[in-house]
């Protein structure tokens, strides 16, 4: 008998991958976990801005609500079916509140903050071919509303904690890694969207360090958005899930394990450029859970 418990970090990264935003990044790194391998993770993100990439210019102060603060409990869990094969099961649950004066609430009829469950995700990903030190791989995920939160508030929707739709995921990663711990993961993606939210392209590049130790990485992140309307332009009825949502954010995270099991990461980033969203900034702390296994 013998214990199972892999000698480097590898197998936690993929659990800081939403650790940054909760929009900034897919759930997906380069990294498997291997037969039987995972993790379980819980992090606290926050997020906040008080500036709006509209159309034609970025504004100063969110309409109505002035500023915005995002904060979500992230549960998340990764498994190794085989060598080649991991699930990914991501479940946040979000509270946004803005900081809009009373009286101009109370006109209005509208509330100062939302919360819920938002959209559980689930993604299954395949390595279809490894040589030497680089890694093809391919993810279908499916992510839809779990909890009974309003998206046709009007106005009110700007603290919507999500756009209610269901997406259908497809991704390429290519990972490359040298034995001196350097990596560098590319992805790429097309976001198929129920209802009136427009479909997207998603991309990613990071570069990062992962050994026994320690774990850090930096990436930037882009979604582009292949239709829809903008905020208070033509074409614009109000319901804020129909609008054409782009960014381009960067962001890093850092990982530390505490012993065989458990381990700590933080990140934090911003959002550099967009379309019909806040200049936030983010940041988050969490704990990972590694398992352990027993081969007789």
């Amino acid at each position: 008998m013998k214990i199972f418990n892999k000698s480097k970090i590898l197998a936690f990264v993929t659990a800081i991958s939403l650790s940054s935003g909760a929009y900034a990044q897919t759930p997906l790194s380069g990294f498997m976990q291997g037969k039987n391998g995972g993790n379980v993770a819980f992090s606290a993100n926050h997020e906040n801005y008080g500036e709006v990439y509209l159309v034609p210019e970025k504004i100063d102060g969110v309409p109505i609500f002035n500023s915005v603060t995002v904060n979500s409990f992230n549960i998340y869990a990764s498994y190794g079916f085989s060598d080649k094969l991991d699930v990914i099961v991501n479940l946040p649950f979000i509270r946004t509140a803005g900081s809009a004066n009373q009286d101009v609430l109370n006109d209005l009829g509208f509330q100062n903050s939302r919360e819920g469950a938002q959209d559980i995700s689930a993604f299954l990903k395949y390595e279809f071919a490894k040589k030497g030190n680089l890694s093809l791989q391919g993810s279908f995920g499916i992510s839809t509303p779990l909890g009974d939160y309003k998206v046709d508030e009007g106005l009110q929707s700007i603290i919507a904690i999500g756009n209610r739709a269901t997406t259908f995921n497809a991704i390429a990663l290519a990972h490359y890694k040298l034995a001196n711990g350097f990596f560098v993961t590319g992805q790429a993606g097309y976001s198929l969207r129920s209802t009136e939210v427009p479909d997207a392209v998603l991309s990613q590049l990071k570069l990062g360090w992962a050994k026994k130790r320690f774990y850090a990485d930096a990436y930037l992140a882009n979604q582009t958005s292949t239709g829809g309307v903008d905020i208070l332009r033509p074409g614009f009825t109000g319901f804020f899930p129909a609008t054409q949502v782009n960014f381009t954010r960067i962001g890093a995270n850092v990982y530390a394990p505490l012993d065989g099991n458990f381990g700590i990461n933080a990140g934090g980033g911003t959002t550099i450029g967009g379309r019909n969203l806040g200049k936030a900034n983010f940041f988050s702390f969490g704990f990972v859970y590694n398992f352990k296994y027993r081969e007789y």
